[in-house]
């Protein structure tokens, strides 16, 4: 194997690692006063603790056949999807960024991410304790980041909270009651943070889109009305996700179209 490819597996294997850990976080972030070091990785049902061969990503999912080797009691698919999905990841930020500064900042983005997408699906939160020191740490790995500038970075905070800020303020103020959880607003701040603002007309488009597409889906398939929540936190990390990866194409294709030549 070709030393690419090397640290490729090893990058990959340390997703699935760093996605083990994420579950915990995950799992215990939301619950106010819980420590996500202690105690150890335990069953949530009868509560005993793991063996080390029942902790290691993926394979003790397959090895133990879903089930907790102690009560038997079913292990959420949450767990390997999770742990695959930071892999993938891992895998495809070291492609992009090859072993550089860019890529440990931006694992460190997509790690919370992650995070935040499934805290929102379970929850319809985002906790303050991801979203604001990851603007901080946006701005200050600006200074450093080879793909994003500090005025760009500062620029996408200020914007990207304001956009939203004023998006919520319009809706409260038209229909009286809130539509967008300040967590969203702090979350797009984040993602200026770390992307510069030359993300947000995509990340807001792409996110609103595929939100109503998907939201007015799930109120037709399970027969809700329209004052269903619909956690927004996860349209708007995967468009920063998308954009991260794709930023170069989605740049080139938004410059054709708005100079008049595409379609």
């Amino acid at each position: 194997m070709t030393p690419d490819t090397i640290i490729l597996v090893f990058t990959v294997l340390l997703g699935t690692i760093v996605g083990s850990f994420l579950n915990v976080v995950i799992l215990r972030l939301p619950r106010e006063g819980d420590s996500l070091v202690f105690p150890a990785s335990h069953c949530p049902v009868c509560m005993a603790e793991l063996h080390w061969y029942e902790n290691i990503p993926v394979l003790s999912y397959l090895f133990l056949r879903g089930k907790c080797g102690h009560c038997k009691a079913k292990i959420s698919m949450q767990y390997p999807l999770v742990e695959l999905a930071m892999a993938a990841l891992s895998g495809c930020l070291f492609l992009k960024f090859g072993l550089t500064s860019a890529f440990g900042g931006y694992f460190l983005f997509t790690s919370a991410l992650l995070v935040v997408i499934m805290i929102d699906l379970y929850h319809y939160i985002i906790p303050d304790s991801i979203d604001l020191p990851g603007a901080v740490l946006g701005i200050l790995f600006s200074f450093i980041n080879p793909v994003v500038s500090w005025q760009s970075s500062l620029l996408g905070v200020v914007c990207g909270g304001g956009i939203l800020w004023l998006v919520a303020w319009i809706y409260a103020l038209l229909r009286n009651k809130e539509g967008m959880g300040g967590g969203d607003i702090k979350l797009l701040a984040m993602i200026g943070a770390w992307l510069g603002w030359e993300c947000l007309p995509f990340v807001i488009f792409f996110s609103a889109f595929t939100g109503a597409i998907i939201g007015i889906t799930t109120l037709y398939i399970l027969k809700k009305d329209h004052s269903t929540q619909i956690p927004f936190g996860p349209f708007l990390s995967g468009a920063a996700l998308i954009y991260m990866f794709f930023s170069e194409h989605i740049d080139y294709f938004l410059q054709l179209y708005l100079s008049g030549q595409w379609p």
